[in-house]
């Protein structure tokens, strides 16, 4: 197995209280939501830029120290992030950063590559012209992201181009399990988006979504799904040329 953590620019800061800061002003009688969504945000963003590692514990009772808090906004933030696939609770009641193991990655390919060909197909068959302006300016805001180097703002923008491409196809019951799904790849994604930039041998991110969004513009729906599917190994081999580059054999989770 292969450690995702094993490249000193995602180590983790010390269990001193320092990993998070602490939320403020939040007494009144809408604390608890606030926090609580505070939390989630701030534990949402350190699990995806890997500041967090995978696989590292998460206590109630240290957060809420951490942050200032009662226990109670802590674990609604768990549990959103654990319906979010971010956040596991083992069988013993232990919660963690969910770990990736390496060799489930083809798997995770697959799942990807089946769901995002058929959600841009039914795009492409069922969008509306609203929901074709919507695409256009998520992919704006994306190349936006690109541009700026941030690799955060890339990961989430990305994520949410998709999804409205997802919203146009008309399905809900694909919906939830395409975001979770994408989700859950958005550590990869962090880590490919790292190579792609600062590697001098990795192809550069560009429009890359440029031709499926016209195919979808056009309703071409073969075309759509045959781009789909090159995104995603697009995905694929940017990603095995950093696990190439930057890991090797003797490293474990």
């Amino acid at each position: 197995m292969i450690n995702l953590n094993a490249r000193p620019s995602f180590r983790a800061y010390d269990d001193g209280g320092e990993t998070m800061s602490k939320s403020t002003g939040e007494t009144d009688g809408t604390g608890r939501r606030h926090g609580g969504r505070y939390i989630y945000e701030e534990l949402r963003k350190q699990i995806l830029t890997l500041q967090l590692k995978p696989g590292a514990p998460l206590d109630e009772v240290s957060l809420a120290a951490q942050f200032g808090l009662s226990r109670s906004p802590v674990r609604d933030a768990l549990a959103r992030l654990i319906s979010e696939g971010l956040v596991t609770i083992l069988p013993n009641r232990t919660t963690l950063v969910t770990p990736f193991e390496i060799e489930e990655f083809p798997k995770y390919i697959s799942a990807l590559d089946l769901i995002q060909r058929a959600v841009t197909r039914l795009a492409a068959l069922h969008r509306s012209e609203a929901e074709l302006v919507r695409i256009r300016k998520a992919d704006d805001v994306y190349m936006q992201a690109v541009e700026s180097g941030d690799f955060q703002a890339m990961s989430e923008t990305n994520k949410a181009l998709h999804m409205a491409i997802a919203h146009a196809a008309n399905n809900p019951y694909f919906v939830g399990y395409y975001e979770r799904l994408l989700g859950e790849g958005q550590r990869l994604l962090h880590l490919h988006f790292d190579f792609t930039v600062t590697s001098p041998t990795a192809s550069k991110l560009g429009r890359d979504h440029a031709d499926l969004i016209d195919a979808i513009a056009r309703k071409d729906a073969d075309a759509a799904e045959k781009l789909a599917h090159e995104h995603t190994m697009l995905f694929q081999k940017r990603f095995l040329d950093y696990m190439r580059q930057n890991m090797t054999e003797s490293m474990v989770v």
